[in-house]
């Protein structure tokens, strides 16, 4: 990675400079209105490629549902949004022209062969049929020694879709700072029980640390302040590696999904997490300084596979956080591609306001936006996550 690939231009091929900075900046900054007098343009020769805006300001495929035409009839494979709309994870990313030369040689054929964001054909994920029984649970840690990147936030996220889709969910607050717990309405200081508990206190039955969420099937392990002792007093323990593992085997015949929210460090609480877990998303922001941490964590995982838990595999990493307008975050994603290549989720996760929005309401994004692109974002997660899950 040198100096050029973070200079207009640079890296990119059809690069030219300056001339080449202008036409970016002439497109970055296009209103929906220009957008809108582009699609009608070629509405001329394909009339079903149009869009509109949906509820939070993001563009969806208006047509996507309507399949009296062959050639748009692929977009019919994604899920209905409440208002009869299907979304297109594509249509939030439109790149300038000198970005969509990196992909494909032309927008046109960038469209045709659905690439998604990661530059790579954006395959088919099905929706999930529903469940006669449920167990045992697939335990999947999410983990970044950084914080900040959107942890907690696919926690709650990803927990939620796979709620949606009728699997029962575990949500496991794994940080001393509680914010999986307050992000789902609970006030991590009033908790007389917490998981902290459970890791600690002998006798103590899950039962009486669970708490309910107000998302259907899914249910929350809390904590508070108190799971920062734990690690200074698990350093005495016999196979203090395993008591989350220990902990959390009784429940594994409830439920087909725990998902393990991390402290954004690479401490025993995280070891515990990784020793317990069959799987590891790492969320990554589509920024610099994060993308320097995953080798970091990535030889942790490695080292936690052979000495602790053989099963524990690399799922997938997730971008986050991530802007198609600037040259940086599609940098960091293509060299992320580069590296991992197949370990990197198709999702992409872009930056909108209503995440935020939804710290403050306590509650999913799927129940509290339910028509945004965020929500429609982790639902395409849920069913990559199931897609990985069954191609095993």
């Amino acid at each position: 990675m040198n100096e050029s690939t973070f200079t207009p231009g640079g890296g990119q091929p059809g690069g030219q400079g300056t001339a080449g900075l202008q036409a970016v900046g002439s497109v970055a900054v296009r209103t929906f209105a220009d957008r809108q007098s582009g699609f009608r343009s070629t509405s001329e020769q394909t009339p079903t490629q149009t869009a509109h805006q949906s509820m939070d300001g993001h563009h969806v495929n208006a047509m996507a549902g309507d399949r009296s035409g062959d050639t748009d009839s692929r977009f019919a494979d994604y899920d209905e949004l409440p208002e009869g709309h299907f979304y297109d994870p594509d249509a939030e990313y439109e790149p300038d022209p000198e970005y969509a030369a990196t992909l494909a040689p032309d927008a046109a054929r960038q469209r045709r062969e659905r690439i998604g964001p990661t530059g790579r054909p954006l395959p088919y994920f099905p929706i999930p049929g529903p469940l006669t029984d449920h167990g045992p649970a697939k335990i999947i840690a999410m983990c970044n020694q950084k914080g900040g990147v959107g942890k907690t936030t696919s926690t709650i996220n990803l927990g939620a879709a796979l709620a949606e889709y009728g699997r029962r969910v575990l949500l496991v607050d794994f940080d001393p700072q509680g914010a999986l717990s307050v992000g789902l309405g609970v006030n991590p200081m009033e908790l007389d029980l917490t998981v902290y508990n459970l890791l600690m206190e002998r006798g103590m039955a899950a039962d009486e640390v669970l708490l309910k969420t107000a998302v259907p099937n899914m249910d929350l392990l809390p904590s508070n302040i108190d799971l920062s002792a734990a690690e200074v007093q698990l350093v005495s323990e016999v196979a203090r590696e395993s008591t989350l593992q220990r902990a959390l085997k009784p429940l594994m015949s409830d439920y087909d999904f725990i998902v393990i929210d991390c402290q954004p460090s690479l401490g025993l609480l995280t070891v515990n997490a990784l020793t317990a877990a069959h799987k590891v998303i790492v969320p990554l922001e589509c920024e610099f300084f994060a993308l320097r941490g995953v080798a970091l964590l990535t030889e942790t995982i490695e080292k936690v596979q052979e000495r602790l838990n053989p099963d524990l595999e690399l799922d997938g990493i997730l971008a986050t956080m991530y802007d198609s307008r600037t040259v940086h975050s599609r940098e960091v994603l293509a060299r992320v591609v580069e590296a991992f290549d197949d370990h990197v989720y198709h999702t992409v996760i872009g930056r909108t306001v209503r995440f935020p929005e939804t710290t403050v309401a306590g509650e999913p994004i799927t129940t509290y936006a339910s028509n945004s692109v965020g929500a429609a974002a982790y639902r395409q997660l849920a069913r990559e996550v199931l897609a990985r899950c069954h191609a095993e």
